[in-house]
């Protein structure tokens, strides 16, 4: 998986503690409608910061729901108990999640470094900045706005469809460019319950 340099990433227990945070606040979901309640003091430091995070969701290898935060808007063990239960709960592509299906989701947590915005002249330069495999991107032109995290090069490979798929995800043509369009890259540090293929 695509990461953040080791220096910068988090410890094995660390990565236990917000996968079993994720995980308590689906049943928490399940129990009560409502997602678990985090007292961030109580974990470790580097739980406790402010960082970005997406949590996605799958059952047998399809996606069941994904949600998550660009920008890093509080504590890392708040963010990823909130996504955990809106993936669940309120992704709007899927039913929210039912007692069945539980036993059978996979958790998969992508821990966001912050977007850096990419200068680029048109669409060829852009294409031979990318990293694939490497860069989450976040495209944005006036309210249209998409982003794919790393993980999404997996299934699309080519930079060029890589961005087309982008696009339309953004409410863009696929052939869509303009001299307002911004995009952004990041990286994650991703990790999931049953990292096996």
């Amino acid at each position: 998986m695509p990461s953040t340099d080791a220096s910068d990433g988090l410890a094995p227990a660390q990565r236990a503690t917000l996968l079993d945070v994720a995980r308590r606040s689906i049943d928490s979901g399940l129990a009560t409608g409502r997602p678990l309640v985090v007292t961030p003091s109580e974990y470790h430091r580097d739980l406790k910061a402010v960082r970005a995070s997406f949590v996605t969701l799958q059952i047998r290898g399809e996606l069941r729901g994904c949600i998550g935060h660009l920008e890093a808007v509080q504590p890392l063990v708040v963010d990823v108990a909130e996504n955990a239960f809106a993936a669940a709960f309120r992704d709007p592509r899927f039913a929210p999640l039912g007692e069945a299906e539980w036993p059978n989701v996979a958790i998969h947590i992508s821990v966001l470094t912050p977007p850096q915005r990419i200068a680029v002249s048109d669409e060829a330069d852009l294409l031979a900045q990318l990293r694939p495999g490497e860069d989450g991107l976040i495209v944005q032109d006036g309210p249209n706005r998409g982003t794919f995290l790393p993980s999404v090069w997996d299934s699309l490979p080519d930079p060029r469809d890589f961005l087309m798929h982008l696009k339309s995800k953004a409410g863009l043509a696929a052939n869509h460019w303009s001299d307002n369009m911004e995009v952004y890259r990041y990286t994650t540090e991703s990790f999931g319950d049953r990292d096996v293929a």
